[in-house]
């Protein structure tokens, strides 16, 4: 868009009014400016000012209004010519601006403010960049992090023609480091320098993601001086984490934003749009195993343990593979599961203002055993294109509670139906089978080693696998564990950029296999 501009201002936003009805007074040079995280609540005015002789007169001179909020760049327009020398005729500034648009997308736009006078526009100039610079929680040097073998080795691609030019054009410093192997991003955020950035950034799936929050959590506790094996209450996260979804399924991303859209993920980084969120950790024996968002046992950890055996297929192809391979041998984990049910939010505001939490002698843990066909527990809606509505739709990014979902035993058909019901609308939970829970911790204990993950029985899913030890699907990522696991969960324990949602609309999204 572009329009001549000759008055210009400032205006406060006033919720339920027309904001010409707040107006300030004075010419563009003279009124109070907003400075600093008091612009958010301030509109500009701009009134066209076009030729008297044009026939869309009336149109042009209508007044337009722009929140300061929306606005995350400004620059001087100029035209240039092969045989002009110096900066160019000017021609204007131009606004780059972040537009909500449907189903939680964001967009970029440009507003070009067409003026010659070099006065004008080096005063309205200089005060968006003032304005711009005072928005304390927009982030000014990121550390990128880039798996190149997401998905189709897409990533950087998606960087560099989507991402990066956004960042520049906010003027947003970058280091960026393009992973070279599994655990890469893990080893270097335990050591390396991080105060001279605003926030970490991942370009992938969700298993670089989780390994990047993984790791983020894990550098907090050293620095802290935290024993991570002993960690019941661990220390937040010093940096805030942007995911820009690059993977096969992107479940954090578009359980964070709504939608895995790249420039939307971009936008909401590029804003300082933050939330906390609630984060899982996993441990046995007593050693911490990692940190996470989300976790299957059984089928949904053979699946995983199967498809990692293929991956020269396409991800598509691989999970459709995985998941028929699966049904074709389906059987129940005979386990033992104990959880502490989740409290109230008065409960839960009394917990967490306590230096130390409850010990397990004072909570009312309650035990289910038998044999189970899948054990979901998520710390997150976990949206995806087969699961509009996410895998556990009744909890939230961070309402201190976890979803424990129990398949017990049933027959093959009546699990598939249960399966299918995830692409759809309906209540994947309404069978006599299905159990959910709200839950605060969970110990999953399988009872005996018969049903174990045998590499023989199943080609030898993952070379690491031992016969004695269970697969487990954490954000994605295999984890074979031969005991207990206790899933612990941690309220807010990490800042990711991204904004508040609307209801999720239809998806005709499906599995192929089903």
């Amino acid at each position: 868009q572009s329009a001549n501009f000759r008055n210009l201002s400032y205006q406060e936003k006033v919720k339920d009014e027309a904001p010409g009805l707040c107006s300030f007074p004075g010419n563009t040079t003279s009124q109070q400016q907003p400075s600093g995280e008091q612009a958010a609540g301030f509109i500009i005015s701009l009134q066209g000012a076009p030729d008297p002789g044009d026939f869309q007169y009336d149109l042009l001179c209508k007044e337009e209004f722009i929140e300061l909020k929306d606005i995350f760049s400004v620059k001087l327009k100029r035209r240039y010519s092969a045989k002009q020398q110096g900066s160019g005729t000017l021609l204007g500034i131009t606004l780059f601006i972040c537009l909500k648009k449907e189903q939680n997308k964001l967009q970029d736009s440009t507003l070009d403010l067409i003026n010659l006078s070099e006065d004008h526009c080096d005063i309205w100039f200089r005060q968006f960049k003032k304005i711009l610079a005072g928005f304390s929680n927009r982030p000014k040097s990121l550390k990128i992090l880039l798996n190149p073998q997401s998905h189709k080795k897409e990533a950087t691609q998606v960087y560099y023609k989507k991402v990066e030019p956004l960042l520049k054009i906010a003027g947003i410093k970058t280091d960026v480091t393009i992973t070279e192997y599994e655990g890469h991003a893990l080893s270097l955020l335990k050591e390396c320098e991080l105060q001279g950035f605003d926030g970490v950034v991942c370009v992938g799936g969700d298993g670089s993601a989780s390994e990047v929050a993984h790791a983020l959590l894990l550098r907090a506790q050293k620095d802290a001086g935290v024993e991570a094996d002993s960690i019941l209450t661990p220390v937040q996260a010093q940096l805030p984490l942007g995911v820009i979804p690059a993977g096969s399924t992107n479940v954090l991303a578009h359980s964070l934003h709504g939608v895995p859209h790249v420039v939307t993920a971009t936008l909401h980084i590029i804003m300082g749009h933050v939330q906390p969120v609630d984060v899982c950790s996993f441990s046995t024996i007593g050693k911490l195993l990692r940190f996470g968002f989300s976790a299957m046992f059984g089928f949904g950890g053979r699946t995983l343990a199967l498809a990692e055996k293929h991956r020269w297929m396409s991800p598509n192809q691989r999970r459709d593979f995985a998941v028929i391979k699966a049904l074709a041998k389906l059987k129940p984990e005979d386990c033992e599961i104990s959880f502490l049910p989740f409290k109230s939010s008065q409960d839960l505001q009394e917990r967490r203002a306590q230096e130390s939490p409850k010990s397990d002698c004072n909570e009312q843990w309650q035990m289910i055993q038998g044999q189970f066909l899948n054990i979901s527990i998520m710390a997150i809606p976990c949206l995806c294109s087969v699961a509009p509505r996410g895998l556990a739709p009744n909890t939230r990014l961070n309402n201190g509670s976890m979803a424990l979902i129990i398949a017990r035993n049933t027959s093959r058909p009546e699990f598939i139906k249960h399966l299918k019901r995830y692409a759809s609308l309906k209540n994947q939970f309404n069978f006599p089978f299905i159990e959910t829970y709200t839950v605060e911790e969970v110990k999953v204990h399988p009872r005996n080693n018969t049903s174990a993950h045998n590499p023989e029985e199943e080609e030898r899913p993952h070379e690491t696998a031992s016969e004695n030890s269970f697969p487990w699907n954490v954000d994605g990522d295999l984890m074979e564990v031969a005991s207990e696991v206790h899933v612990r969960l941690h309220p807010r324990l990490i800042n990711l950029y991204g904004g508040s949602m609307e209801e999720m609309n239809d998806s005709k999204a499906t599995c192929n296999c089903l």
